[in-house]
């Protein structure tokens, strides 16, 4: 199935002080805070703090502008400044945010941590590429990927029906964040 990311509509942030742009959220319910995993793009306008998500592990990206830099716990600092490269946390740490520069937007992998494992990939190298059963999510943050469903472009995203799902291939200049989950063994 392949999702427009200009089809998302923009909702604030649990804590109301940003917005974004939900992809895909495992289980699909109308309540926002009940999920296994959850793909969105986030709008970061301003020195605002992350909403807080207790119990679920998430995963960022840089996506577009200068990017910012995270103060966990009123400790640790991340400078989220280089695009696509991934970064994990606790979604129920605090995180203060500084901007390096104007808005930015960034990628977001959250996961039930009692229930399952997340991570991001890029794939930046043209290649055809076996979606595996942990790939729950393809974006196309720059260029040219095919799928069994389609062709993505810059905002489209990817999220394989059959879990055995095919080959993604990916052009020359162009960017995939592919988002992961792994169940816990029960």
């Amino acid at each position: 199935m392949i999702i427009h990311l200009t089809d998302c509509p923009r909702r604030p942030w649990k804590n109301g002080l940003g917005q974004t742009r939900e992809i895909a959220v495992q289980p699909s319910t109308d309540d926002s805070t009940c999920f296994l995993w959850r793909v969105s793009i986030a709008e970061v306008t301003s020195a605002a703090p992350f909403s807080a998500f207790p119990g679920v592990d998430r995963v960022i990206a840089l996506l577009a502008g200068a990017g910012f830099s995270m103060t966990l716990d009123a400790g640790h600092v991340h400078a989220l400044t280089t695009p696509f490269v991934p970064f994990a946390f606790p979604g129920e740490a605090i995180v203060d945010v500084q901007l390096a520069g104007g808005p930015t937007r960034d990628f977001n992998l959250m996961v039930r941590r009692a229930l399952a494992r997340g991570e991001l990939q890029v794939w930046r190298e043209p290649a055809v590429h076996v979606a595996d059963p942990a790939v729950v999510l393809v974006y196309c943050a720059h260029g040219v990927i095919d799928t069994v469903d389609g062709v993505l472009h810059a905002g489209d995203a990817w999220q394989p029906v059959d879990p055995r799902a095919g080959e993604v291939t990916v052009h020359p200049d162009t960017v995939a964040v592919v988002a992961r989950v792994v169940p816990h063994a029960t």
